[in-house]
């Protein structure tokens, strides 16, 4: 009976195909991350939430790798892995997971997955020509983002509410100003070590600048639901769902591995919902939809101009 399940599950994971079945748990647990953000900082700081998951996160990744006696990064090597700590983990996480504690799981989900926005302005201030379709992408985004602020025209009168916002763009950008050093500093060295180690330096950076500052509580009055959101992130949002997203890049065409950027925000305002009693307007809903309608848009007009390079 066990060789029968046995048989039927690999015969099941070798139809779908192992690539196809990390994207779709890319796609679920990333999304669930906010979720888990959004109840960890409710009861502690934040940046101090973000440099203990990394440590953890950081730590697991450098043991295994150190244990498997993989060569440490030489010279140059180096200072790119420092650079995308800072953007990446440092800047980027850290502020979304700043940001929630201030917006809902789901808002912030959503922009989130303004990246591609932003890569694609970044790329025309440098000089490159955008193509129609993604300037079309572009204006429907942005329409779809005035669609969802408009059930929250009222909240910009909160200062917290304006923050929140605030320094979860800010963290979008420097996330795609990371995806473009990446592309310029494409690196042979192990993309897994590499996360890791970004991880581990982001955390020490973190808890400098929480201890520097004062904004830090001592462990023992972190309560256990934080501890627990803490568990679920570093197994799920450091862990596995990176070793997933990396397998899935690896082995999967761009437009298809693209996927997990529209789905994470449906998940997170849905969860958000059912979890946090967080509003889901029919406002909310049209522009999400209209704002990942033009994102797709984007991405499939830099995704045809890499193809025209190549």
């Amino acid at each position: 009976m066990r060789t029968k399940i046995k048989n039927a599950f690999s015969s099941k994971i070798n139809t779908i195909g192992l690539p196809i079945l990390a994207l779709c748990w890319v796609s679920f647990f990333w999304g669930t991350t906010w979720i888990a953000s959004k109840e960890g900082v409710k009861h502690m700081p934040a940046l101090q939430l973000a440099g203990i998951r990394q440590f953890i996160g950081g730590f697991l990744y450098i043991s295994f790798f150190m244990f498997k006696k993989t060569p440490w990064p030489k010279g140059k090597q180096w200072k790119t892995i420092i650079i995308l700590s800072i953007l990446n983990f440092v800047l980027s996480n850290g502020l979304s997971t700043w940001g929630v504690k201030y917006i809902s799981s789901g808002l912030g989900a959503i922009i989130g997955a303004l990246v591609p926005l932003w890569v694609v302005i970044i790329s025309f201030f440098r000089g490159e020509r955008l193509a129609r379709l993604a300037v079309i992408g572009l204006v429907v985004s942005f329409g779809g983002v005035c669609v969802i602020f408009y059930d929250h025209l009222s909240d910009f009168l909160l200062p917290d509410f304006r923050f929140g916002i605030f320094i979860s763009i800010i963290s979008t950008l420097t996330w795609a100003f990371g995806t473009l050093y990446t592309k310029k500093k494409a690196a042979s060295f192990n993309p897994y070590f590499s996360l890791g180690l970004q991880m581990f330096l982001s955390s020490i950076l973190l808890f400098a600048f929480t201890g520097a500052t004062g904004t830090s509580v001592s462990l023992s009055s972190i309560p256990m639901i934080s501890w627990l959101s803490i568990a679920y992130l570093v197994i799920f949002g450091s862990v596995l769902t990176f070793i997933a997203f990396i397998y899935a890049l690896q082995n999967l065409p761009a437009e298809i591995n693209s996927i997990y950027a529209y789905i994470n925000p449906i998940v997170a305002v849905i969860l958000g919902t059912i979890i946090f009693g967080e509003s889901l307007t029919t406002a909310i809903a049209i522009g999400g939809g209209v704002t990942l309608t033009g994102l797709y848009m984007v991405n499939y007009s830099l995704r045809k101009g890499r193809s025209k390079i190549l």
